[in-house]
């Protein structure tokens, strides 16, 4: 249903020109391949039969790591018994290629590309006898918009993305000598909201030259003035800084691996920081290193996946942290609701200053609450916010550190179980008590809510 409706909008919005629609979903025969052509799809995804012809046997257990065959594991005893060979599944698609030929010389089409879209030669059987089929209509699925010739029911025109007009070409240009000999560069641009991706293209220029490692810190330092677009900073490596004066849409620092982000209002703005949106949703999505300063608030799902970088941010949305694996994030104001829902590991610390996080605000399901007591974690802390008073010029971080005496009891600390079992740790009960609350909160798991 979803794939014929697909076809059928795109056709007549006179899409479907343009794009290259795939299908998935229960494809085990060179028949489900061409129905699926002649119902729009020219790309085809399988996953299951290719499985099971490596060898799954369907156990329904591969989140256990306890997968009988091998293939769903990294027990070492259990991947001895993988028996899968690539001829196996190469064979697969060799059966698959040659029934789509038998299917294809019976409908009389030379290539598949002819069959796309041709819903006009599906035959459905009416079933007279059966009881639950006999009244099923397939009118709306099997309809065919009336078109003129122009209009193509298949890919026939490639897209212009507008890469050539992206602003990673004069990053890159200007990041010439610290690309070549590791030069350190500074520069200055304009962004508009329409400059996606920002960082991205440089980064992958540098992953060519120097792998993984990057550039040394502080190799590049590019700022912006103005509103970024999508994914501002995405990918960046170690070497890269990139510092936005202005705001930013979602996915601010997504896939980060190692580079910083710098982040805060125009200078000229008379507005509170710490009571401002600066970025958009899901921010810093499956980061793996890097450290990001936001001197703002910023949307739901902040750092999400996050699996290894740090962060300091004025205030988030609901659904902080969600299953984040590693990695550091500091919250010196208000939360939504449902942070830490499937958080496995790293460590978040938050300014409770209204004294609702554990009870409203919080998803104790997978973690514990405790306060910021520790030697090392006061020093993570302080260290953290110092840095971001410094890079951002954060008047809350500036007034936390004035006031660390008072601010202190305010913070929680956010433990996942997972973690503090990995690392040996021990649990206890009644660990945090609210400055604002009279008796200690107890980390009872409630219900779980993962978005």
């Amino acid at each position: 249903m979803g794939l014929a409706e697909t076809q059928q909008v795109l056709l007549l919005n006179d899409l479907r020109s343009r794009i290259r629609v795939q299908t998935d979903g229960k494809l085990q025969t060179g028949r489900d391949v061409t129905i699926a052509a002649l119902l729009g799809a020219e790309e085809f995804g399988f996953a299951t039969t290719p499985l099971i012809a490596m060898g799954c046997i369907m156990m329904r257990k591969c989140h256990l790591n306890t997968c009988s065959v091998g293939i769903a594991t990294q027990d070492p005893v259990l991947r001895a018994r993988f028996t899968g060979q690539p001829e196996h599944v190469i064979n697969f698609f060799f059966f698959i290629a040659e029934q789509v030929r038998q299917h294809m010389a019976q409908l009389g089409f030379r290539t598949v590309d002819e069959m796309v879209g041709r819903v006009d030669r599906i035959d459905a059987a009416i079933a007279h006898d059966h009881w639950k089929a006999k009244g099923i209509d397939l009118s709306m699925i099997l309809y065919s918009p009336i078109l003129p010739s122009r209009v193509s029911r298949r890919k026939t025109q490639a897209q212009d993305h507008g890469l050539s007009a992206a602003l990673d070409h004069q990053l890159i240009a200007k990041a010439g000598p610290a690309l070549e000999s590791k030069t350190p560069i500074t520069g200055s641009f304009a962004i508009r909201n329409v400059h996606r991706t920002v960082g991205a293209m440089l980064g992958g220029q540098i992953a060519r030259r120097y792998g993984s490692a990057g550039l040394p810190d502080g190799t590049i330092h590019f700022k912006f003035n103005g509103s970024a677009g999508q994914s501002f900073g995405a990918f960046v490596p170690n070497g890269v800084t990139l510092e936005l004066e202005g705001d930013s849409n979602d996915y601010l620092g997504k896939g980060l691996s190692g580079g910083r982000i710098i982040a805060y209002p125009p200078k000229t703005s008379s507005f509170l920081p710490e009571e401002s949106i600066l970025v958009g949703n899901v921010v810093l999505y499956g980061a793996t290193s890097g450290d990001v300063y936001l001197n703002g608030i910023a949307g739901e799902r902040f750092a999400v996946r996050n699996s290894g970088a740090t962060a300091v941010v004025e205030g988030v949305g609901d659904h902080g942290c969600e299953y984040m694996t590693n990695g550091t994030v500091v919250v010196l104001g208000s939360t939504g609701r449902n942070f830490a829902a499937g958080m496995s590991g790293g460590i978040a610390y938050v300014y409770d200053d209204q004294g609702d996080f554990s009870t409203r605000r919080c998803n104790r399901a997978s973690v514990d609450l405790e306060p910021l007591a520790r030697d090392e974690d006061i020093e993570l802390v302080r260290t953290l916010l110092e840095r971001h008073r410094d890079l951002t010029g954060s008047p809350r971080a500036a007034w936390i550190l004035e006031h660390w005496a008072d601010a202190q009891p305010s913070f929680i600390k956010i433990f996942p179980h997972e973690y503090k079992r990995v690392l040996g740790a021990v649990r206890v009960e009644a660990v945090y008590c609210s400055p604002k609350t009279t008796s200690p909160l107890v980390t009872v798991p409630t219900e779980v809510q993962h978005g």
